[in-house]
């Protein structure tokens, strides 16, 4: 497992402007939640929140697609507004980062990127705490964590405005 290093290879600020979107990117088990607290609850849009919504169960992968059309259509509305807002999910894959850069770009709102760079190790341990609907395999929380190492060095070129690791806030 290629662990997360903080180079210089890639200039990192720590500005967070008000309005943004701000994509907090990490592991299942990384602590994004508990970053995504320190806004107040009406600026976080959780993906578990709205498989929640439109299931009855956070955990429900296969709600997945109907809660992110959701949560678009909420996100639109929120930036439409310039209000801060922020995506707590695990945003590992490109094409996910790609269309929330998208939907800010359509309403003139600056992106973050917030790394969440935990160890891979304590993202797997943190599973066994979760209730059992929520928990993700060790295999897969491994691929998020890689997706995430091999994605850093890329953010700005995808077009995020500022990428901020959370260490460094």
């Amino acid at each position: 497992m290629k662990p997360f290093r903080l180079d210089n290879s890639l200039p990192v600020d720590m500005r967070i402007p008000d309005p943004s979107l701000v994509v907090l990117i990490g592991a299942a088990g990384s602590g994004k939640s508990t970053w995504a607290r320190t806004w107040p609850a009406t600026q976080v849009l959780e993906l578990d929140a709205f498989r929640a919504l439109v299931s009855d169960d956070a955990g429900c992968q296969e709600a997945t697609g109907d809660a992110v059309f959701a949560l678009q259509a909420v996100l639109g509305a929120r930036l439409a507004r310039r209000k801060m807002t922020v995506v707590d999910a695990t945003n590992c894959e490109q094409a996910v980062r790609a269309n929330l850069i998208a939907t800010a770009r359509r309403y003139g709102v600056p992106t973050v990127a917030l790394v969440v760079p935990t160890p891979a190790s304590v993202c797997v341990a943190r599973q066994a705490g979760r209730p059992a609907n929520r928990r993700v395999p060790e295999h897969a929380v491994l691929a998020q964590h890689a997706a995430m190492v091999d994605a850093w060095p890329g953010l700005p070129g995808e077009g995020f405005d500022h990428v901020v690791v959370a260490e460094n806030i």
